[in-house]
């Protein structure tokens, strides 16, 4: 018996003393998402995401606290994607998406017994939901499918006969999309149904995208619920023309549709305000930059007078929502790589109410949302370097946080993690100041060398910030420093900053990546012979850019890359826009500016190790790249390795064990080539 507990009590030990994020804590991390306030303020409504080890799957759960923290239970289990809830206009019920029934459909749910109702039952997967104010309708989104175009007539195989699967007609211009694979043919449309369920009537028409290519934009009900306004695209060219979106609102009789908007470029998110006599909306001019700053309008109901809120505010404006009196509009926007949370007053007085909003496992940032009950209860997604995500409640008028969650505390109390800094630098192109963050490995001793990871985003508009990120925790776990900034072309520092990449990616952010590795290695902790680069998407187009002119670097990982941008706009799935924002033009009229930055411009420099990693099912920066880059370092006899994941879109994050994957190639490859004798023991 003693030798028994003596075992036991080692092996608790041994399992204690692992106090570092390893892989497998993919498995174990979960985000909070999407909270919903109820209208009296008193609970909140949260997504709980979760993986499931045993089917390799991504799940999700309903979960409810009370504002002050108090009785936090799930409302649903399970191992099934449970999304979308939203309150009933009285609070005593709730709507949301699930797959319990073995497809997404719309189910109901009674708060006082915990009793269920599936409201559909419908062939397409339902999104968008939303209650109309009287609480007797839902509005949805759904794909309508049409027959695909045929033009033959196959003779009829003879019975008992296995023909092969037929060829398919292609003729639309995106007909596959990232993450959701070859489309079916159709368009999406706006649905109303009666909560009781029964039969969905179909309010829009037309062959246009309603909400969206995919229709997950939700359709907003007129306070008098005699009609819904939705973002959309209906012009007969939008394969051509994607981002030339209005504000239309549809009577849910059957009348004449009305088009709110009517200048060119994307006009989307439109929110009613209380009293129904105006609506706000997010958009821009459209001007084929690279970078334009999403800007918040707002307009009276006819679609008349409208004006730009607050034109002091150069960055982009997400999640509006009305307050409840109507005297202005809350939302969220980045700044300098923070996400916060803003109130503007209609003649554009504005003041943060938060920050260090979202809810994510990646600097890159994600999960922004927040609801505002009648009574000014804010409840919001509240992130930092050392929280991935939980749910924080709040008063407009006291608005210091209380976190009511605390879903990864469990985890967390047997981790140490990794040390963020802040940091800022000078680069060596201009002198511009470029804000960047350092992880430190756990334990860390300044009078060390470490190895030293730069990571580049990805975007390339888009931002790291004040957020968790596990793989670079990760990565700092197994004793390297990592680096990660926001080089020229980086949002949430204004349209000029983002602006300096326009027609010219990739270019001088190289010389803001490399000024940071500089800054870095001046603290006198890094080993100046130990420094690896890796990024994605974008940042896979950067780290090629990066060992294309530089020998600095021991080894490199390019993950997801756009190698060749004359083959990227034939093949991915933006290539209808990028090549009018991105490019002056088409590659046949521009042929010598595609080349000029393509990266087999500067691979025959490359004498980097490099490791090509990317997902078979990735349309945003297809297979195909990536396969061009590993046969040229080939060619060039340059150490390299091709590393393809099944099934995978861009990111390579959708199975968890896929994730763990792409994780520990990366890490890995740099561990293969340390100097000899670097590597920490144990490791």
């Amino acid at each position: 018996m003693r030798k028994l507990l003596c075992l036991a009590v080692l092996t608790f030990s041994a399992t204690f003393a692992q106090n570092k994020l390893t892989v497998n804590d993919v498995f174990h991390l979960e985000t909070a998402t999407d909270p919903q306030v109820s209208p009296d303020g008193r609970r909140v409504v949260y997504v709980r995401q979760f993986a499931d080890i045993m089917a390799d799957q991504r799940r999700s759960n309903l979960w409810v606290v009370n504002s002050d923290g108090s009785d936090h239970r799930p409302l649903t289990t399970g191992n099934y994607s449970d999304a979308a809830a939203r309150w009933s206009p009285d609070g005593t019920q709730l709507l949301f998406l699930s797959d319990r029934d073995g497809t997404q459909q719309i189910w109901r749910r009674w708060m006082d017994s915990g009793q269920m109702q599936k409201i559909t039952s419908v062939p397409e997967a339902p999104a968008g939901i939303s209650w109309s104010p009287d609480g007797k309708m839902v509005a949805f989104t759904m794909l309508v499918p049409e027959a695909p175009r045929q033009i033959i007539q196959m003779p009829k195989a003879p019975e008992g006969a296995k023909w092969a699967e037929p060829a398919k007609v292609i003729d639309k211009l995106v007909y596959r999309f990232n993450g959701s694979g070859y489309l079916k043919t159709g368009y999406h449309h706006v649905f109303v149904i009666p909560v009781e369920g029964g039969t969905p009537r179909q309010i829009t028409s037309g062959n246009f995208q309603h909400g969206g290519v995919f229709g997950a934009s939700e359709a907003v009900w007129a306070p008098d619920g005699k009609s819904l306004l939705i973002s959309a695209n209906r012009r007969a060219d939008a394969d051509l023309e994607p981002r030339d979106s209005d504000i239309f609102e549809f009577p849910i009789d059957g009348s004449t549709v009305r088009k709110l908007t009517s200048r060119k470029g994307p006009d989307g998110a439109p929110a009613v305000a209380p009293d129904g006599k105006m609506v706000a909306y997010t958009g821009y001019d459209e001007r084929y930059q690279g970078y334009q700053v999403t800007q918040l309008y707002v307009m009276n109901r006819d679609g008349s007078g409208s004006r730009l809120v607050d034109s002091g505010w150069d960055r982009d404006v997400a999640n509006v929502k009305w307050s409840p009196d109507g005297s202005g509009l809350y939302f969220t926007s980045d700044d300098q790589g923070n996400t916060g949370l803003y109130f503007v007053t209609l003649d554009g007085k504005r003041r943060m109410l938060e920050k260090n909003v979202g809810s994510t496992t990646s600097a890159y940032g994600g999960g922004s949302g927040f609801t505002v009950a009648k009574n000014g209860v804010l409840a919001f997604t509240y992130t930092t370097p050392m929280m991935p995500g939980d749910i924080a409640v709040a008063r407009v008028s006291d608005t210091a946080p209380k976190i009511v969650t605390a879903v990864n505390e469990d985890l967390f109390a047997q981790r140490k993690l990794g040390a963020v800094e802040e940091v800022w630098y000078e680069s060596s192109k201009d002198k511009r100041k470029v804000q960047g963050w350092i992880i430190k490995p756990p334990d860390f001793d300044p009078a060390k060398k470490y190895p030293l990871i730069l990571e580049i985003h990805g975007g390339p508009f888009a931002n790291y910030g004040d957020r968790f990120d596990l793989e670079k925790q990760i990565w700092a776990a197994k004793g390297y420093v990592v680096l990660y900034t926001n080089p020229r072309g980086s949002t949430s520092y204004g349209g000029e900053f983002g602006n300096l990449i326009h027609h010219a990616y990739p270019g001088d952010d190289f010389f803001d990546l490399n000024s940071g590795v500089d800054a870095v290695i001046a603290k006198g902790y890094v080993d100046p012979e130990q420094v690896y680069v890796t990024g994605g998407s974008g940042g896979g187009v950067l780290t090629c850019w990066m060992i294309g002119r530089s020998n600095r670097f021991r080894a490199a990982v390019t993950v997801y890359p756009v190698i060749n941008w004359y083959s990227f706009v034939l093949t991915a799935d933006i290539g209808n826009w990028t090549s009018k924002s991105w490019f002056p033009g088409l590659p046949w009229d521009h042929a010598e500016h595609y080349e000029k930055r393509s990266l087999l411009s500067v691979v025959k420099n490359v004498k980097t190790p490099t490791m090509v990693l990317c997902g078979e099912e990735d349309w945003r920066t297809p297979m195909s790249e990536s396969e061009q880059y590993y046969q040229a370092l080939k060619l060039l006899n340059v150490e390299s390795v091709l590393v393809r994941v099944p099934g995978e879109p861009h990111g390579i994050s959708r199975r968890p064990s896929h994730h763990v994957s792409k994780i520990a190639h990366i890490v890995g490859w740099f561990d293969q080539h340390r100097k000899p004798g670097s590597m920490p023991s144990g490791e």
